[in-house]
C-alpha cells in the first residue's frame, strides 16, 4: 500500500519544521508531500531546505480546495494507492497516521475521516462558537441528504483511496471545498468512514480572509456552494489516467 502524506502550507512558518519532523517521525513507510499555497512569511524557504520531501509551490495563494486537489492529482500521477492530508498548523496530530492507515488497509473504505466531535473533549470551549455551529448544520444537512453519519464535515485530516478519487471532478478551490468533495464522493459511492481524532486549536482568532470572517457569509457561501453542487447535472467524471508527470516519484 503506498502512501503520500499530503500537508497544504500557507504562512505556517511557526509550525512547519515541527510539524514535518513530527510527521516523519509516524509515517516511515510513507512519502511527503508539501503544498506551498503562495506563502509569503518564508515558509517556502524553510520546505526548500528539506531535501526528503516533495514540494509543490504556487506562486500566489490558490486557495485550500486547491492545493487538495493538487495533492490528489500528484498521487494519482505517481502511483500512490492513499493520499493522507493533514494541516501544517499543529491542529492534526501525526501521531495519528498510523491508525489511517491501519483502516486504510482493511480495504473496506474508500474516504476516512478524521472527527474532533465523536468524543466529548474539554477542548471544545477554545472553538469559536460560529465555528462549531456552522460545522454542525453542514454535518446535519449532509447527514439528512445523503444518509450519512458523519460527525465533523469540515476536517482536513483524512485518508483517500486514490482509485476513488479518480471518479471524481473537484474544482471549488477555496474552503468551501468540502462541500463539493461530499456530495461528489457520496454520488460516487464511495465508501466511508470516520474515526476520532484529537480536538487541537491553539489560535481561535484566525481568519478565512475573502469576507469569510464574517460567519453569515461564509455559510451562505457553503450552502450557496453545496446547492450549485446538488444541482450540477453533470456529476463527477473520471479523472484522467495516470501518466508520466515529472515528479520525482519512484513509478514515474
Amino acid at each position: 500500500m503506498k502512501t503520500l502524506i499530503a500537508i497544504p502550507v500557507h504562512n505556517e512558518g511557526k509550525y512547519l519544521a515541527g510539524i514535518l519532523e513530527r510527521v516523519r517521525q509516524y509515517s516511515q513507510d510513507c512519502d511527503i508531500l508539501a503544498i506551498d499555497d503562495g506563502s509569503t512569511d518564508g515558509s517556502g524557504r524553510i520546505l526548500q531546505q528539506m531535501s526528503d520531501i516533495a514540494v509543490l509551490t504556487h506562486e500566489k495563494n490558490l486557495g485550500y480546495g486547491r492545493t487538495i486537489t493538487d495533492a490528489f492529482e500528484y498521487a494519482d500521477q505517481c502511483g500512490y494507492d492513499w493520499v493522507i492530508t493533514l494541516d501544517a498548523d499543529e491542529q492534526h496530530d501525526p501521531r495519528r497516521i498510523p491508525d489511517f492507515l491501519r483502516m486504510a488497509a482493511l480495504g473496506d473504505a474508500d474516504i476516512i475521516s478524521g472527527s474532533r466531535y465523536m468524543r466529548e473533549d474539554p477542548q471544545f470551549a477554545q472553538v469559536p462558537g460560529e465555528r462549531r455551529q456552522i460545522n454542525h448544520l453542514i454535518t446535519v444537512l449532509l447527514n439528512q441528504m445523503f444518509g450519512l453519519s458523519l460527525t465533523d464535515s469540515f476536517c482536513g485530516f483524512k485518508a483517500h483511496r486514490v482509485a476513488g478519487l479518480r471518479r471524481l471532478r473537484l474544482t471549488v478551490p477555496g474552503y468551501a471545498f468540502p462541500m463539493q468533495f461530499w456530495v461528489q464522493a457520496v454520488r460516487a459511492g464511495l465508501r466511508i468512514k470516520e474515526i476520532p481524532i484529537q480536538l487541537i486549536y491553539h489560535d481561535p482568532s484566525r481568519q478565512f480572509g475573502g469576507g469569510l470572517d464574517d460567519a453569515a457569509i461564509r455559510l451562505r457561501h457553503y450552502i450557496e456552494v453545496l446547492v450549485s453542487e446538488l444541482t450540477d447535472p453533470v456529476g463527477p467524471v473520471s479523472m484522467p489516467e495516470r501518466s508520466t508527470c515529472g515528479c520525482p516519484c519512484s513509478p514515474c
